[in-house]
């Protein structure tokens, strides 16, 4: 069986298709699996033990040209699938996997991608009407309309050897303590600014995990929150409060490789919170624009923080109302009781899933 899997295009997507990429792993154990992804996406998967080859493809003009349609239409249809299964929605990656050939395609129906399936996975009902299921359940779904068995919805994530190594490397650096000793905070992420929490609470949360908690802390950001995360360490002026800000390269691999050795991760609703989800480091999420429901893992260890205002979730980039109270008025101090909570309660067991 050569079959090739269209994976999500957002990281805490990918991380949540995890379990079905498992049980589709397990059940054609002896077949060819093709990863069809974005570049950034095989980051966020390296070091899996589930595919034999990838496919990547990336719509951008500014892409490389092996990355383009016509390139990667010839890569499909010399894979020469016996199938291909949709982990995403979209009516572009539905035509991509009827471009390829494969004689069966798979995926939910939706988007105007209906009859380029073969295999239809409609929406589960009750009482005649359609059920949101969360996003792991959905993934698992398809998986098992392929006639995979049932799996675990545990989230799973892994490291590379050069990723513990550009880690190892972070620790020498910044002079930092064992693991266990270490809070990671994540600032930013890519949705836009209502996601943000205000940069002066970071800093007295980092405060407080310094002196009350005796924990070093470690702001990961990405190329575009240098200055941001630069500025909160220079606020608390706490030698044990620093980032990565200063790193000449900051890949996925990296941030992945921080929050598996860290104590504990308090992040926005971004794509940091499913590595902590999936190396099982406690996580603390906090949820302005975007719904804690629609993305529950089921992990006990994965906390989501909301106020539950009435205009919440609004899925807006920017705060329509002009006001973000969401963000603005979600307090340190209700934190800090998620966190008190997770520290007294976590396990100090050396994370898994590295190379």
């Amino acid at each position: 069986m050569r079959l090739g899997i269209f994976l999500p295009n957002w990281i805490g997507d990918v991380a949540m298709a995890t379990p079905a990429i498992r049980a589709l792993r397990k059940h054609f154990a002896d077949g060819q699996l093709t990863a069809i992804m974005r570049p950034y996406v095989a980051e966020a998967l390296g070091g899996n033990p589930w595919f034999d080859a990838e496919i990547l493809y990336d719509k951008k003009s500014s892409a490389a040209a092996e990355l383009h349609w016509p390139a990667v239409q010839r890569k499909l249809r010399d894979a020469k699938f016996d199938a291909v299964v949709l982990l995403t929605n979209s009516l572009r990656t539905g035509w991509m996997a009827y471009r390829s050939g494969a004689p069966q395609r798979i995926g939910a129906v939706g988007n105007l991608r209906t009859p380029l399936l073969t295999t239809r996975i409609y929406p589960a009902k009750h009482r005649r009407r359609s059920l949101t299921l969360p996003p792991v359940s959905g993934y698992l779904q398809v998986a098992y309309a392929v006639g995979a068995p049932p799996e675990s919805p545990t989230l799973e994530l892994f490291t590379t050897s050069a990723d513990e190594q550009a880690a190892d490397a972070v620790w020498r650096r910044l002079n930092l303590p064992a693991g266990h000793r270490v809070a990671v905070l994540n600032t930013g992420g890519a949705f836009g600014a209502a996601k943000d929490w205000p940069a002066a609470n970071f800093t007295q949360l980092a405060l407080r995990l310094a002196r009350e908690q005796n924990l070093h802390v470690l702001l990961n950001c990405g190329p575009a929150e240098r200055q941001a995360v630069r500025n909160i360490v220079a606020e608390a002026r706490d030698e044990r409060i620093t980032s990565l800000a200063d790193e000449e390269s900051l890949p996925i691999g990296l941030t992945k490789a921080v929050i598996r050795r860290s104590r504990l991760l308090v992040t926005t609703d971004s794509g940091p919170r499913f590595f902590g989800v999936a190396f099982g480091v406690p996580t603390i999420s906090l949820f302005g624009p975007t719904s804690v429901e629609a993305t529950r893992t089921g992990a006990l260890h994965d906390v989501g923080i909301s106020l539950g205002l009435a205009c919440q979730p609004c899925m807006a980039r920017t705060c329509p109302l002009n006001h973000h109270r969401c963000m603005r008025d979600l307090s340190v101090d209700r934190v800090w009781s998620a966190v008190a909570a997770a520290l007294s309660s976590s396990n100090l067991t050396v994370r898994q899933n590295a190379a």
